[in-house]
């Protein structure tokens, strides 16, 4: 198994243990994410990363249950689906052609996929008043990451919110969530 399965295994626990634990009603509440619910956090997970890593490295993610019908069974399906692919020697280090260039499944994936997760933990912990404590280990690999990373041309992407300003004191998970546009 490779490091980066590793890795998502440990975030996709945090994901899912915020996904089991979204209380009777929660699924409406308000998102961080302007204009979205805590369903829409599942949703745009469930959606957008089948829709980038499926065709392109071969992941099948037939039948997995709509977010409408059932958040948490969309969010298994998709997770133990990525697992699985991370997991397989063969799946995560095809290489495919991409945004950023030729890259492995489990390059890419660690690249734009392992954050995005990381970071809707926190937002659907925040929609659905739940712990919001993320993986250390992932965020101050984050931060450290962000240190040299191309901030404007990141923002232009239109991924990232405004960053938000944070005392110089402040932990490293706050200064992750800021630099997302999260008001921690």
């Amino acid at each position: 198994m490779s490091a980066v399965g590793e890795r998502f295994r440990a975030v996709a626990a945090g994901f899912t243990a915020r996904v089991e634990g979204v209380p009777e009603g929660g699924w409406e509440r308000p998102a961080p994410c302007e204009g979205w619910t805590a369903r829409d956090v599942v949703r745009h997970l469930v959606e957008w990363v089948p829709g980038f890593f499926g065709e392109r490295y071969g992941v099948s993610y037939d039948g997995v249950p709509s977010v409408d019908d059932d958040p948490a069974g969309a969010w298994a399906a998709v997770r133990d689906r990525l697992q699985a692919a991370l997991d397989d020697p063969a799946t995560a280090t095809k290489e495919a052609d991409g945004p950023m260039g030729r890259a492995s499944f489990e390059q890419t994936f660690s690249m734009i996929a392992l954050s995005d997760v990381l970071i809707h933990t926190w937002d659907l912990a925040r929609a659905t008043g739940q712990d919001e404590a993320l993986d250390a280990s992932e965020v101050a690999g984050m931060v450290a990451g962000l240190a040299d990373a191309p901030e404007e041309a990141m923002r232009a992407s239109g991924h990232f919110g405004p960053r938000v300003a944070v005392g110089p004191d402040a932990s490293p998970q706050d200064q992750l969530l800021a630099f997302m546009g999260r008001q921690p």
